[in-house]
């Protein structure tokens, strides 16, 4: 089994971001550019004023005892709560962290090699895996070896620095798919196809806003291509997503602007050129074997012991309420492992824990151990899953953590999922019975309601829940459990199945008295659970969910910063007319970027460029660009002596843009962006007093 041993920990970018915390406290930076620094660093702003909410990556759910402590004790020394939260995403969420105390708080989590680099933003994501994976039967091979080296390749990577909005990857070993790459930007799905192993790779899932189902971009790809075809998708996201219209920056919508052709014609196209310029970058290998075993535990922790491929051990699950924990249970169970000789704990996408690698002769003592930290298995009913809302998101319409425990699957044990709002963050359309809040208008009165749907599964041959009634909040637990009264209970139909079977019209007609609000019952239900006053939703200026606004020179400097990337790996290859293509698109990025910056056009065409440029910006640099783009027109035939020295020059003008546009924003941070130069650079060019006009 691959243990998770990655240090993903930097102490000196945490440095970087105490000094933008003190910078932003003097009131030297404003709130804008402060927000995408600490969007970067993983630390979201909450509905209360002046404490935040720290998000812990942990790439496929793996945790040490020695991870779990540093979480306890974040939770306990800088938390005004005291408690974590397992997310749908399986990282960690640590809430009311006062914002002068995250710099130390984000150092104790590096102490253990953790990281809340790119948890929050427009970027890569945290990966999520099976919550089975090195352990479970039917597995093809261990995806903890994928996850941690696309982990790697991505973190801090200049490609992700300055996505137009956020990207989630999934893993799963086998073609259940127990990890939902359907409702991902992009899941990875081991398979074995004609005696042979390998993944298949979907994009374009999500939920949220127009919920959409991912689409097959390869139905076959080996292990050795896997990173390059992860990097296209990310490249085709960062290249077309709409950076404007923020709520259609995903790459769902890129599939269906498009087109589904479109798209994987696009997807073909960045997916040569990335395999081009990787051909040498090492891999992650797994260790692929024959399938032992048909169970499937579905998404998230197993909902008994599950006995694992590995002959005689098992996997022990752990039931959290709403995926909430307290330091004295983590530090409880970091102890226990140590105590057993485990080295591993797993967070799941049920906001549960899975401990793996348990000998059936230990089982006993563990659950009795458990027991006294208030720790036990789940229970017939007990699969329900909510989202902070208005606890403590900006973006919360209804108190999802108040009705969430008050809800039950029944003796069925269906899935039910429970979101504060619209943007589904417990993932309502994949649960057996998923629900999200919103407002509606009641004979003039507002009236907290939940927008319900049946039958999602994200697993393989799965698909999105059927659409059903929005009913008023106080009534959410009597529909629930009218539809699970519904379901008979004698029945051997799985509840997907028997959702689809039913006319069009059913749950409408089902719950058509719930739903209805006659006028004398508006006092009824005018209250929120836990509410003491009329309903009403707040406007907090909008959630962190969608990214910081970004300065578009920024986004054009990272940009140019992975085609210098590809440059250098591509003069290492000795493929210099490809690499030569790659200092064209970095002049055209910072070029562009700079005309913007001056009040000038987006211009592609690099001759048209040099006109403008020569308008509007300080001689010298225009200048410089001019003999550069001259250079590459002028060069009959690219070699190593000539092309180095292109690059060379390439780079020390990138540093000297960096510094002018730097100077006219001094709030701009380029310094992951720029070239590391080799030799002492001259002094940057002069900067211009003030912005100047095209001609028409």
């Amino acid at each position: 089994m691959s243990v998770n041993t990655s240090n993903l920990s930097d102490f000196e970018e945490i440095d970087r971001f105490e000094q933008a915390v003190q910078t932003f406290f003097n009131g030297h930076m404003d709130a804008d550019r402060f927000t995408a620094i600490r969007l970067q660093q993983g630390v979201y702003g909450q509905r209360q004023e002046g404490v935040n909410m720290l998000r812990v990556k942990v790439p496929g759910g793996r945790l040490t005892p020695v991870q779990l402590d540093a979480l306890a004790d974040v939770t306990k020394t800088y938390s005004e709560r005291g408690i974590a939260h397992i997310t749908t995403r399986q990282s960690i969420q640590i809430h009311f962290v006062p914002l002068a105390r995250s710099p130390d708080a984000l150092r104790r989590l590096a102490q253990a090699g953790l990281t809340t680099r790119e948890a929050c933003g427009n970027a890569v994501r945290n990966m999520t895996a099976c919550g089975l994976s090195g352990v479970c039967p039917r597995e093809h091979v261990d995806v903890g070896e994928h996850v941690d080296g696309a982990t790697q390749h991505f973190l801090r990577n200049p490609l992700n620095q300055q996505l137009p909005r956020k990207f989630k990857i999934s893993f799963s070993g086998c073609e259940a798919d127990c990890a939902q790459s359907l409702l991902h930007d992009t899941g990875v799905v081991a398979v074995k196809k004609d005696g042979k192993h390998g993944f298949m790779v979907k994009a374009g899932g999500g939920l949220g806003h127009k919920p959409h189902e991912a689409i097959v971009v390869e139905e076959f790809i080996s292990e050795s291509e896997l990173l390059f075809s992860l990097e296209a998708l990310v490249t085709l996201h960062n290249k077309y997503s709409d950076r404007t219209k923020r709520a259609k920056s995903r790459i769902k919508f890129l599939v269906e602007r498009f087109g589904v052709q479109d798209f994987l014609e696009k997807y073909r196209e960045e997916f040569a050129r990335t395999r081009e310029a990787l051909a040498n970058l090492p891999y992650p290998q797994g260790v692929w074997r024959e399938q032992s075993g048909n169970e499937i535990p579905g998404p998230g922790a197993p909902r008994k012991l599950f006995a694992q491929h590995q002959p005689g051990l098992f996997v022990l699950p752990i039931a959290l309420p709403i995926g909430d924990i307290t330091p004295v249970q983590m530090h409880g169970i970091a102890d226990l492992l140590r105590i057993h000789n485990l080295v591993e704990l797993h967070t799941t996408q049920d906001q549960n824990l899975a401990i793996p690698n348990v000998a059936v002769e230990i089982i006993s003592t563990l659950r009795g151990a458990l027991s006294t930290l208030g720790l036990n298995e789940p229970v017939t009913g007990d699969n329900v899953v909510a989202c902070p809302g208005t606890s403590t998101c900006r973006l919360g319409i209804t108190s999802s953590t108040l009705l969430g425990p008050k809800l039950s699957g029944g003796v069925k044990d269906l899935r039910i999922r429970v979101s504060g709002c619209h943007n589904g963050c417990a993932q309502p359309e994949t649960g057996d019975i998923g629900i999200y809040g919103e407002g509606k208008r009641v004979h003039g009165k507002l009236v907290p309601h939940y927008q319900m749907y049946f039958g999602g599964n994200g697993m393989g041959g799965g698909a999105l829940a059927l659409k059903g009634p929005s009913v008023p909040a106080a009534r959410a637990e009597q529909a629930i459990a009218r539809v699970e009264s519904a379901y008979p209970e004698s029945s051997n139909e799985n509840f997907f199945s028997w959702v689809r079977r039913q006319e069009p019209d059913y749950f409408n007609q089902l719950l058509s008295d719930i739903v209805e609000v006659k006028r004398e019952d508006v006092e009824g239900v005018m209250r929120d659970h836990g509410g003491t006053g009329d309903f009403r939703v707040v406007n907090l200026g909008g959630g962190e969910c969608a990214g910081a606004s970004q300065v578009l020179i920024g986004a054009n400097f990272f940009e140019a910063a992975h085609e210098r990337e590809y440059r250098n790996a591509l003069v290492f290859q000795r493929k210099y007319d490809e690499a030569a293509h790659c200092v064209e698109a970095i002049l055209r990025l910072l070029g562009s970027g700079l005309a913007q910056m001056m009040g000038g056009a987006r211009q592609d065409d690099l001759t048209k460029l040099v006109s403008q440029l020569g308008q509007i910006v300080p001689g010298e640099l225009a200048a410089e660009f001019a003999r550069l783009v001259g250079l590459l027109h002028s060069t009959p035939e690219m070699n190593d002596t000539v092309l180095q020295a292109i690059n060379r020059a390439v780079d020390i003008w990138t540093v000297q843009v960096g510094a002018f546009c730097s100077a006219r924003d001094a709030q701009l941070d380029l310094s992951e962006a720029l070239p590391k130069l080799t030799a002492p650079l001259v002094q940057p060019l002069p900067i211009a007093a003030k912005r100047v006009a095209v001609p028409a």
